[in-house]
């Protein structure tokens, strides 16, 4: 399968970047009560007002805290009225669980993304989390949650904060490589050494060095990397984007399988298409003009159809891995 494969599949199901930013709704304290207003995520640094970061995350804090949590029989009474169609139990149930949202987006710091920012993005992976929760699968609304929000937020850190942008992958590497960082700095009472800590991530000293680089917010890729003109220059450390990892190529080998597992979920018609342009039968991959001469469609109308299907499937490729995170 050719990287076009790849390619297709993550930019068809691709959502507006403004959908990202909208706040979430007006949300009842209780079912029972009047609604009351969401607490909105403090504004980006230059339009903040003079209290400060400290301060409008403080403000956010004390608005989110005004909600209980809920016991895993009122996370179940909400879930079935969500799939019920009702609009306040939703909104009851984000509300109730943004103190996760604040304690996720904390791991994440120091990717390039303000804490804020960072909030603002897992919020957007908790709704969504909220939707798609079914405890009939099992396990509770935080621990599946957890993927959404933290998928959520690896998506704005690798799409905003970077000059060059990062796949996800990357960015769990460099939450791992801080993880650790602060895990020893508590137990050692000093900043580990570079050769202490590439010891306990497993990797090389000179590969921590470009784990570290890499979070960064470079300016230029003609910039160099040190204090003077002879350091090297970030374009001669980080990798040509088409140049394919190990890790690159197994993904794309997962997603086919998955892809030949899941297809059969798809309508006829749908299935169909996504074998042939795919090549999931073993003939090879035929082009849209090809597939629509055989439905007699037009090449776009194969397009919309093959861009739908693709979306059903990372639908359940996505819950797949949400629910075997949370079991």
């Amino acid at each position: 399968m050719k990287t076009k494969v790849k390619t297709l599949f993550a930019k068809s199901v691709r959502k507006p970047a403004a959908a990202a930013k909208t706040n979430p709704p007006v949300v009842p304290s209780s079912p029972s009560t009047a609604p009351v207003k969401l607490p909105a995520v403090p504004a980006a640094p230059e339009s903040r007002p003079s209290y400060g970061v400290d301060g409008a995350l403080s403000l956010y804090m004390r608005e989110v805290a005004e909600v209980p949590l809920l016991t895993i029989e009122e996370e179940n009474a909400l879930a079935a009225r969500i799939h019920a169609g009702d609009e306040a139990a939703r909104e009851h149930m984000i509300r109730a669980n943004l103190r996760l949202v604040v304690k996720i987006a904390r791991e994440y710091e120091g990717f390039g993304l303000p804490l804020l920012d960072l909030i603002n993005e897992g919020n957007m992976g908790l709704m969504k989390a909220v939707e798609r929760f079914d405890p009939a699968k099992g396990g509770k609304l935080s621990t599946y949650a957890s993927w959404w929000i933290k998928q959520s937020i690896r998506r704005g850190i690798a799409n905003q904060a970077k000059t060059i942008r990062l796949p996800i992958h990357a960015i769990d590497k460099l939450s791992k490589a801080q993880r650790v960082a602060n895990e020893m700095r508590e137990t050692l009472g000093r900043e580990p050494e570079p050769e202490e800590l590439a010891e306990a991530l497993g990797v090389k000293t000179s590969r921590l060095n470009e784990i570290r680089t890499a979070a960064l917010r470079p300016a230029s890729l003609d910039a160099p990397l040190g204090g003077d003109e002879d350091s090297n220059a970030l374009a001669e450390v980080v990798k040509d984007e088409n140049t394919r990892t190990p890790y690159e190529h197994l993904e794309e080998k997962t997603l086919l399988g998955m892809l030949g597992h899941l297809v059969e979920k798809l309508g006829p018609r749908e299935k169909k298409i996504i074998r042939l342009r795919f090549g999931l039968d073993g003939r090879g991959e035929k082009t849209l003009e090809e597939i629509g001469a055989q439905f007699g469609l037009t090449r776009e109308r194969i397009r919309q159809l093959q861009n739908e299907a693709l979306a059903r499937l990372r639908e359940l490729i996505e819950d797949r891995d949400a629910y075997a995170a949370a079991a």
